[in-house]
């Protein structure tokens, strides 16, 4: 039969399968495994510690339908070729296909590629090898060290705080950097301080701008107004000369193309993208989009890479490109080689597009807006990687007072005298650069050494010295990857844990530790004090990278984390009464019951006032809520309805309790989606705390769902309803009931999304 000559190729993902289907021809079948199909159970550790620290790998609920189709195809196929992601993980899931795909085939290789184009996948399987058991074995101490750290403080905290909390190996340390930065804020005392700019002229130029910066050949100290406005009085009665004119031209080179955290800090100061959504938006544009009668074309090289490496032949089309679309001027003599830090994946390739000759113009009637924004600037920073350096020309001119020479002002100017890279792209201003600095001016052409320049007007303006910034997504991901704290493959992940977690949330773009995330950070720095460090988590993933070169073995690298790590932790399990006491802050009030005071506690339910006198007196009462009035009315009496929070989530309350105590569950704000069905989606919690989500007309209508429903639509197909998810893996994403897409959160509510065509 011709289909038993076939070969079957796994992939990951759903949207991959289209894209490779297109390139090969009927001799092969391609399916997805949609990820991992085997994982520790959730019920228990599943780790054998005393085993050598073996994982008891479990089927994953729901993957059974996907196992036996690749089973079913496996067994009728010539061979099976895994053509899982390039990575640690892909690597990991290859080799669990393997074990469960050999009883039904033995005829089992492995392909990689770093694009998703025809000549690529070609030449992979031309080139098939056999799994790495290395890098396997780098992502299964990976997973087991999460598992022993999470599934072994999180109930730690559960007992200590309140249920539902975690703490993870890599994002309890992003949690630890975040309350850090909040603590120097809170404890930084601002200095004021004053600067004196001067407006000078030339006898042939325009007025021009320079900055005080030496009084007696020191830097001026200005602290208070009274001494800026001594300084200015003085100043204005003196006779200025120039004193210098120093001019340099300087080279300013292109940066390297995009790492997978340099990407994450670029696009998510210029778009105000969350790290997931940038990767998920990545990861489309890497899988292919479907561009008119060429089919499915992967766009992008793998994104999840901290190499900064090219490939020789990609060099040599974007030199071409450049030549014939910049000039030869905008060309450099010699190809650029960057450097990737030390311990990256240089067998990897920087983020780059497949094909330079695509540019951002040509793709944009078969992009969404977001795709187009994040491939336009993956291929603009690819393309000025390998152009000319800018050249400019600096200036500094020194302008001094009489003969004494006691007080010196100097102007900048900087001008550019050819273009270079910066024709392609220009990188944004860091976010954390907020320091103060001398302004740049345009300093006028026919100044001369020893002329004489009148003062128009002296300008004194008060500042204040700042505390370091909060962090933003984009500067925690920089922080992370400079600190050697988690990789590519995990930065968004971490960002989007905390934020789901609660234990940090986002203002004006900012990440701010929420009391919870405050409170888990003082349990854990307090009990875990050289666990949950940069220092250790960085070597831990130092170690990683070890395993994965065949430096190390496994097992001493599962032994060096679990011996201190263990000592910690039954440490811990042996005061968590103390730790639950160390929690307890005092209040103003006393019990009504016993008279003794009243002390704010944490509950399963998270903080309520308590009798500091328990268990004696068992009197409590919930923290005072912050009321949110929604524009409603109550049906019984007329008053305002606000939403109040008890123990079993958020509900709409009459504003007039205890007058009138009606209360309804609290509307979400979507129609329930059962057809026939005119109620609301009402949100409930169980009671041991979880929430779901439920129609307000039950019992008559059963709608449940533990994902949150949310409005669309889907970028994909256009359904009005989507559904939140979490995952470890992904973070927060939403998932279309109708076609089955996953995409970022922010993707379904933008009104520039535009659907593929």
């Amino acid at each position: 039969m011709a289909n038993d000559k076939k070969s079957l190729v796994v992939v990951e993902s759903h949207a991959k399968t289209k894209t490779i289907n297109a390139f090969l021809g009927e001799e092969f079948t391609v399916l997805s495994s949609g990820g991992h199909v085997v994982d520790l159970p959730k019920s228990k550790l599943g780790v054998d510690v005393g085993n050598g620290f073996q994982p008891q790998y479990l089927l994953i609920r729901g993957r059974g339908k996907v196992v036996k189709q690749l089973r079913n195809a496996a067994a009728k196929a010539a061979e099976v070729i895994l053509a899982t992601d390039p990575d640690r993980e892909g690597e990991a899931i290859a080799w669990h296909l393997a074990e469960i795909l050999k009883k039904n085939n033995p005829r089992i290789s492995r392909i990689t590629f770093n694009e998703i184009t025809r000549g690529a996948v070609l030449r992979a399987l031309e080139n098939p090898r056999p799994i790495d058991l290395n890098l396997v074995e780098a992502q299964k101490a990976r997973r087991v060290m999460d598992r022993l750290v999470g599934y072994q403080v999180s109930p730690i905290l559960w007992r200590t705080v309140c249920t539902g909390l975690s703490a993870g190996r890599v994002q309890s340390v992003a949690l630890r950097l975040i309350c850090e930065r909040e603590e120097e804020i809170e404890a930084f005392v601002p200095q004021e301080y004053w600067l004196i700019d001067g407006t000078f002229q030339g006898r042939r130029t325009e007025p021009f701008q320079a900055r005080l910066i030496k009084v007696a050949n020191e830097k001026p100290a200005i602290p208070n107004e009274q001494a800026a406005t001594t300084l200015v009085e003085d100043i204005r009665q003196q006779e200025w000369f120039v004193k210098d004119i120093r001019k340099s031209k300087v080279q300013r080179h292109p940066p390297p193309p995009f790492t997978t955290s340099t990407l994450q800090q670029d696009a998510a100061r210029r778009f105000g993208f969350s790290t997931s959504m940038i990767m998920v938006i990545a990861q489309q544009l890497y899988e292919g989009v479907k561009l008119g009668g060429e089919g499915p074309q992967g766009l992008i090289t793998y994104m999840r890479t901290d190499s900064v490496r090219v490939a020789d032949e990609a060099i040599e089309a974007v030199r071409s490109f450049i030549a014939s679309n910049y000039g030869l001027e905008y060309l450099p003599s010699e190809p650029r080689r960057f450097k990737s830090r030390a311990g990256a994946q240089e067998a990897h390739e920087a983020i780059r597009p497949t094909a330079v000759s695509r540019t951002p113009r040509s793709l944009r009637k078969y992009l969404t807006q977001e795709q187009f924004l994040l491939y336009e600037l993956i291929w603009q920073r690819f393309v000025a990687s390998q152009m000319a350096p800018a050249q400019l020309l600096q200036t500094a001119v020194d302008i001094v007072s009489g003969n004494d020479e006691l007080y010196l002002f100097r102007a900048h100017g900087s001008e550019v005298l050819f273009r270079g890279f910066l024709q392609a792209y220009e990188e944004t201003p860091r976010e954390d650069d907020e320091q103060e600095e001398a302004p740049t001016t345009k300093v006028p052409e026919n100044l001369s050494v020893g002329e004489k320049l009148v003062l128009l007007e002296v300008s004194p303006s008060q500042h204040f010295t700042k505390p370091p910034p909060r962090y933003t997504e984009s500067s925690l991901v920089k922080t992370l990857d400079a600190l050697g704290i988690g990789r590519p493959s995990t930065y968004a992940v971490i960002v989007s844990t905390i934020l789901e977690r609660n234990y940090v949330e986002k203002r004006d773009r900012r990440l701010v530790p929420t009391e919870l995330g405050r409170t888990v950070n003082k349990i854990l720095v307090a009990n875990f004090p050289d666990i949950f460090t940069v220092k250790f988590t960085a070597r831990m993933e130092a170690e990683l990278d070890e395993i994965e070169a065949g430096k190390r073995p496994f097992l001493e690298v599962m032994e060096r984390f679990y011996r201190p790590f263990q000592r910690a932790l039954e440490a811990a399990e042996g005061k968590q009464l103390q730790i639950r006491d160390s929690l307890q802050e005092k209040t103003d009030e006393h019990c009504p019951v016993c008279g003794k005071e009243l002390v704010i506690r944490w509950g399963r339910h998270g903080r309520f006032i308590a009798c500091a006198d328990y268990p004696r007196c068992r009197f409590s009462k919930s923290m005072e809520q912050e009321e949110v009035a929604v524009d409603e009315k109550c049906e019984q009496c007329g008053s305002p309805m606000v939403v109040k929070n008890s123990r079993f989530g958020r509900f709409l309350a009459c504003s007039a309790y205890p007058k009138c105590k009606n209360a309804r569950p609290y509307k979400i704000g979507i129609k329930c989606p059962k057809p026939g069905c005119d109620g609301d989606v009402v949100e409930r919690r169980t009671r041991r705390g979880r929430t779901f989500y439920g129609c307000s007309r039950y019992p008559e209508c059963d709608f449940v769902s533990w994902q949150e429903p949310v409005l669309g639509p889907c970028p994909s197909c256009g359904n009005k309803l989507l559904y939140k998810r979490y995952t470890k893996v992904k973070g927060t994403t939403l998932h279309c009931p109708e076609c089955g897409q996953e995409f970022a959160q922010e993707l379904a509510t933008s009104p520039s999304t535009i659907h593929n065509e």
